[in-house]
């Protein structure tokens, strides 16, 4: 078994949601979560196929962003995975729909910053073992604050 990190390419301005389903419609499925919850939002889906071809399905209503999520999508490699890429809304408007959508078993982040995803890669193919999003932490919030006023 071999480990790999791999970074996600996020286009200025948008968000990114990697997740994991189990079907093989889920694209088709996650595009009208999208359109029926965040209208105003623009998107691309990418899903990769776990049978049969292993293909990446494409849905989504902006050119640029179904590319990139393609392109995402083609580097994780991993099946059932999807990869969602988000402008002129943010996650938490439909994160609660995206999780209620049947197929989909697990979200693992929406976020705006840099993302490496985490995968295995096995005789059988590719799988997610998690993300990592930002740097450590730096310390808590309220002693940054006591710092930042200190001697003011």
């Amino acid at each position: 078994m071999e480990f790999k990190s791999i970074p996600l390419t996020i286009p200025e301005g948008c968000n990114i949601i990697v997740g994991q389903s189990h079907f093989i419609k889920t694209a088709e499925d996650l595009y009208e979560v999208m359109a029926t919850s965040c209208p105003q939002a623009r998107f691309g889906v990418a899903f990769c196929e776990a049978s049969g071809p292993c293909l990446v399905r494409v849905e989504g209503n902006d050119a640029d962003l179904k590319r990139a999520a393609a392109e995402n999508a083609l580097n994780l490699g991993a099946g059932h995975v999807f990869v969602i890429l988000l402008k002129d809304a943010f996650p938490i408007n439909l994160l609660n729909a995206l999780k209620s959508c049947q197929e989909v078993c697990q979200v693992y982040c929406a976020t705006a910053n840099p993302l490496q995803v985490i995968v295995t890669q096995t005789e059988q193919g590719r799988g997610i073992m998690g993300v990592e999003i930002t740097d450590e932490q730096l310390g808590f919030v309220a002693e940054k604050i006591r710092e930042f006023f200190k001697g003011r």
